[in-house]
């Protein structure tokens, strides 16, 4: 793969990144990425298959299962494959066949990933023929919401294939079934969405989804999941994004990365949190006890239970740790994908420079540089656009006043008398014309008129800038009269209020 990279025709497209980058060398060749891609498939078929294999050679079926070690076979036993009454495997050979089934294909894939990593195009044409169907171009907008919709569509027909098994093809293993659980066909799945989506709200426990305890609940899930992603991936075919997801969304092969990897943390996470909780889809008989990642087994030698780490506990450490790798791997991309699409260049050193100043402790963090939090400063009447310096300053002064008298009216040294309301309203008052007399020496020493000629410096920040018709001397100074007419109009009405409480509660 290197030698064939390294004499690529279309090396300007090719990052200057090492082997570690992986497939990242390959974003912007897509023959390339795509024999990646069937050669990653064929790995996991390989996997799989292989490993159903490995668990079977070292099974004992007179042994719990979830003392052995083993990942794959409790899967394939939850799904009904060989299991019986009390969750006794009954037969081996299902998983035998399981396991042929992946292999198999996985060779088959093998060969096309080598093929399109070799021999075939490195980039693939976008035209009207069959091959040409999988060409791109990530900057495509409407063929990427194409893709997503494929996508969709295909994760929406895996969900129904759960739902086939449960229904028609031998149904699942039912752990609440009389005996120690069985194996029976979910013929009444559940369809009243108000159910099914209650989860979501915590309706049905604190667990959410996790707190799902029968099949008919599990099953009807993945019919209203299968739904939704098949109504959703066609929806993605036939339209195009709107308008504010072309303003919100990056369209690059670094973004995308950094948005599937995302989802992928995502839902490694949900899965650690419902192995450990959830004793319906994950059966104490096949993965171990509930809530703990141990099971405590007695030994020959040791009469005293020593602990084991059970299936359960596999499951859910490596699906959390797992789900924190991409997670970092989500954030790391993400940046990258925002910083080129912003025109930096980190390979020569290009930094962002946030107007913060360290030394003052004024730091960018998650908080106070998140689009939500900038985009709440923008609205703020110091920063909102169209404003007049007056305007400004009577909202701002009017808030102020309002929620200024409330403290002197319940902490003031009057609270407990009759003059509680009047007393609240002189010191807010009082301390607005204070508030208004610090704006006017602010603005008299910071706008004040200079006689040189040479403009003031301008400085690019991340942040919201204070407007310039506040800058100086007589824009400041409206601003503070402003602030001064609002602030006490804003105190009177609050005053007037809270005077007139019982006449309220009586009109109400």
């Amino acid at each position: 793969m290197t030698a064939v990279i390294a004499e690529s025709p279309y090396q300007q497209k090719i990052p200057r990144t090492g082997w570690w980058a992986g497939n990242f060398r390959l974003v912007n060749l897509s023959g390339k990425l795509l024999g990646a891609h069937v050669a990653h498939a064929a790995l996991i078929l390989l996997w799989a298959g292989s490993m159903t294999l490995f668990e079977l050679s070292r099974f004992i079926p007179t042994k719990p299962m979830y003392e052995q070690g083993l990942i794959i076979l409790p899967h394939l036993a939850t799904l009904g494959f060989g299991v019986g009454a009390g969750g006794q495997i009954t037969s081996v050979y299902p998983y035998f066949v399981i396991a042929v089934l992946h292999i198999i294909p996985s060779v088959i894939l093998a060969a096309g990933g080598i093929y399109h990593s070799l021999l075939g195009p490195e980039v693939l044409e976008d035209n009207p023929t069959w091959a040409g169907f999988f060409g791109y171009d990530w900057k495509d907008i409407d063929k990427m919401t194409t893709i997503l919709g494929i996508h969709l569509v295909l994760l929406g027909l895996g969900a129904w294939l759960l739902v086939a098994k449960a229904m028609f093809w031998g149904g699942l293993f039912d752990p609440w079934v009389a005996g120690g659980g069985d194996v029976r066909v979910i013929n009444h799945p559940t369809l009243n969405p108000a159910t099914i989506f209650g989860y979501l709200f915590g309706a049905h426990g604190a667990e959410g989804m996790a707190a799902v305890n029968n099949l008919e609940d599990v099953v009807g899930g993945h019919i209203w999941v299968g739904l939704l992603c098949i109504g959703g991936g066609l929806f993605h075919i036939l339209t195009q994004p709107f308008a504010w997801a072309r303003r919100v969304l990056i369209y690059s092969g670094e973004a995308y990365l950094s948005y599937s990897i995302g989802a992928v943390a995502y839902m490694g996470f949900l899965a650690a949190y419902f192995i450990s909780v959830n004793n319906t889809v994950y059966p104490e008989v096949f993965y171990g006890p509930l809530g703990t990642l141990t099971s405590q087994v007695p030994t020959e030698k040791l009469p005293t239970a020593i602990g084991i780490i059970s299936s359960r506990g596999w499951l859910a450490t490596f699906h959390f740790v797992l789900a924190g790798l991409f997670l970092a791997g989500h954030i790391w991309h993400a940046i990258r994908a925002r910083g080129d699409a912003a025109g930096f260049d980190f390979k020569r050193g290009d930094v962002v420079r946030s107007a913060r100043d360290a030394q003052t402790g004024n730091l960018s963090t998650p908080i106070n540089s998140s689009d939500f939090t900038l985009n709440f400063l923008k609205n703020l009447p110091i920063y909102r656009a169209g404003l007049s310096p007056l305007t400004r300053g009577l909202e701002i002064g009017m808030a102020h006043g309002y929620w200024l008298i409330g403290p002197f009216v319940k902490l003031g040294p009057f609270r407990d008398s009759s003059s509680a309301n009047l007393a609240g309203l002189i010191a807010a008052a009082s301390l607005i014309v204070i508030a208004t007399v610090c704006l006017s020496l602010y603005g008299s020493v910071t706008f004040e008129r200079r006689l040189e000629t040479v403009p003031r410096p301008t400085f690019a920040e991340t942040i919201p800038n204070v407007p310039t018709s506040l800058q100086t001397v007589d824009g400041w100074s409206q601003f503070a009269s402003g602030f001064l007419i609002g602030g006490i109009g804003g105190t009177i009405f609050a005053y007037l209020l809270l005077n007139n409480l019982d006449l309220f509660r009586q009109l109400g």
